[in-house]
């Protein structure tokens, strides 16, 4: 049984070959059958002029009657005979189309799985196709050349995220530790320490949402070193422990159920910002007197991770953009907060899962988190 995934480009050639292929068979058995009745004609017998005659025409006439005869049989036989041939010809034009497009397309199928298995932990890979200078060895050396010009882009956005850390982590120390200075001094003046409470909370959160930016570029470009498992639900019990004053300032209700064994491979530190970041949203961004659900469930081929918080009816396509960086309901965009759902996804989707970001119908978000599981 011939199985074809209508759309594909495969389809199409199968059936461009199938259709010529029977095309010319058509022709040719139309050809055959003309050229048989053509080459087949009778010479009806003139009228005997001599009595004698009269016996050898009428049995000459049955001759030919039987003659006539025999080629309209042979003429039912051969168009039998050729619907038959069309009919084993569309199944063979079938068979041999699809043939010759698998042959063709080939190349094209090796290029794609080549091309899927280079990530961005991968961009020095090559597809260096050999053969003759033809189409497809262009398109394969365009991808090479694409791939080069991507491989570049990414060094040098590692290099620059790199040096503007530390170039920024150094003037922020020495900020700090002017202002440690100035209001450790005998007697400060009251506008140094109003001044030295002010700056504290901003250069904290300077400091903060620089590491957000190294942890979204770490996580966007995979970059993980260790690969360990990691329980989801240790996780949680960290994260909600360094909340718990946030939480309890609130009066937040906290539920938990996170199995034990709610398992996932990947890197610990990643995998616990990822879950941070998750809690630290759900604190964050809760009503005065309101509650929070954690849920968790494993298996062999995944671990799901569920925060979910109450609140009031939020619309959907909103919701959907809070994992671009930067990006909050209201439009606001203060504080580091705008790259906590961001840094989720980029870790989710570097650890091979997803984030799905859910507007509940009675108020409030809910986030769940779909990991591959330690088996997998």
């Amino acid at each position: 049984m011939i199985r074809l995934r209508s759309g594909t480009v495969g389809v199409r050639f199968t059936l461009l070959y199938a259709v010529v292929f029977l095309l010319s068979g058509v022709g040719l058995l139309v050809l055959t059958f003309l050229l048989s009745r053509g080459g087949m004609t009778t010479m009806a017998p003139e009228s005997p002029t001599r009595p004698d005659l009269d016996a050898a025409f009428q049995h000459i006439r049955a001759l030919q009657a039987e003659l006539d005869d025999v080629h309209t049989q042979q003429t039912r036989q051969l168009l039998a005979g050729s619907l038959l041939a069309l009919a084993v010809m569309a199944v063979v034009s079938v068979l041999l189309g699809r043939a010759l497009a698998q042959r063709v397309l080939r190349p094209l199928r090796l290029i794609t799985t080549a091309t899927r298995r280079i990530s961005a932990d991968s961009l020095d890979r090559r597809l260096a196709v050999a053969g003759p200078a033809d189409e497809v060895k262009d398109l394969a050396d365009t991808i090479d050349e694409l791939l080069e010009r991507l491989e570049a882009s990414f060094a040098a956005q590692r290099r620059f995220v790199a040096n503007a850390s530390h170039e920024l982590r150094t003037p922020l120390a020495t900020m700090r530790a002017s202002l440690d200075v100035a209001a450790a001094k005998p007697d400060p003046a009251a506008s140094t320490l109003a001044l030295a409470e002010r700056l504290r909370p901003q250069l904290n959160r300077i400091d903060h949402l620089l590491d957000g930016f190294l942890m979204l570029a770490r996580a966007q470009h995979g970059a993980m070193a260790d690969a360990d498992p990691v329980d989801l639900g240790d996780l949680v019990d960290a994260a909600l422990r360094e909340r718990a004053a946030d939480a309890e300032r609130k009066g937040l209700a906290v539920d938990v159920d996170v199995p034990a064994a709610t398992v996932t491979r990947g890197s610990p530190a990643l995998l616990a910002r990822l879950v941070g970041n998750l809690v630290d949203n759900a604190v964050a961004h809760n009503e005065n007197g309101g509650w929070i659900k954690i849920t968790g469930s494993a298996g062999e081929a995944e671990a799901v991770l569920a925060v979910e918080t109450g609140g009031p009816v939020l619309d959907q396509r909103q919701v959907e953009r809070l994992t671009q960086p930067f990006e909050r309901l209201g439009g606001e965009r203060t504080g580091s907060a705008g790259l906590g759902l961001s840094i989720v996804a980029a870790i989710a989707l570097a650890h091979g899962g997803r984030l799905a970001l859910v507007a509940r119908t009675e108020g409030g978000l809910r986030a769940t988190v779909t990991l591959p599981g330690a088996a997998a």
